[in-house]
């Protein structure tokens, strides 16, 4: 965790959920909403993927939220295979939205929580409401199915992971015209890589 990191809870159909709030030096100029890798393979919203999307647009002056999926750290229920997940992330943002209305939302992922993210922007295109942008990294094209994804949606993705393949990943995107920023000799978790991230981000959404 970062040293300002706030924890809270919301109320989710599983119970209780362990979720950390982390707030911009100034007037905040959005809400970024990320989302974890997978449970039962050790996934948690400290891991240094979804810190190191949380850190960066805290930087460019978002605010970042996150929360532990059901079953993890202090997070009440049990793994719902991205179904309840997607629910309990829609509970997250209705919270935020509403202690900081009218700013824009970015969806952010890593790994399993790409998955959940595009069914939670499926969502939220049904009701009228689709985020403003997709930050996606390692996502699990031909793993669990992703759901196609905005023209717009900030692909990364390491030339060498090793749980979600590279090639896997074009021929999702092909078909969606979409474009993917790869990065040299990364792997999944992008070990000793994770500057990367910081750096395409920060180019991405710097205004």
């Amino acid at each position: 965790m970062n040293a300002d990191t706030q924890l809270f809870f919301v109320t989710g159909a599983a119970g209780k959920l362990e979720c950390a709030l982390d707030l911009p030096k100034a007037d905040p100029s959005g809400i970024v909403l990320i989302a974890h890798p997978h449970p039962l393979y050790g996934g948690t919203m400290s891991n240094k993927v979804v810190q190191m999307i949380a850190r960066t647009f805290v930087a460019l002056g978002y605010i970042a939220v996150r929360m532990n999926f059901r079953g993890v750290g202090a997070s009440e229920g049990s793994h719902d295979f991205g179904n309840g997940e997607t629910d309990d992330m829609a509970v997250l943002l209705d919270h935020i939205k509403k202690q900081y209305p009218g700013l824009p939302v970015v969806l952010g992922g890593f790994s399993f929580g790409t998955y959940v993210q595009s069914r939670l922007r499926q969502k939220l295109a049904a009701e009228g409401q689709p985020p403003e942008r997709m930050v996606f990294v390692s996502a699990t094209a031909g793993k669990w199915a992703v759901d196609s994804v905005p023209a717009d949606t900030l692909l990364i993705h390491g030339e060498l992971d090793e749980v979600v393949p590279l090639p896997d990943v074009f021929n999702w995107a092909r078909p969606q015209d979409l474009s993917v920023v790869v990065v040299a000799g990364a792997d999944h978790l992008f070990n000793h890589k994770l500057h990367h991230i910081r750096n395409i981000i920060t180019t991405v959404f710097h205004h």
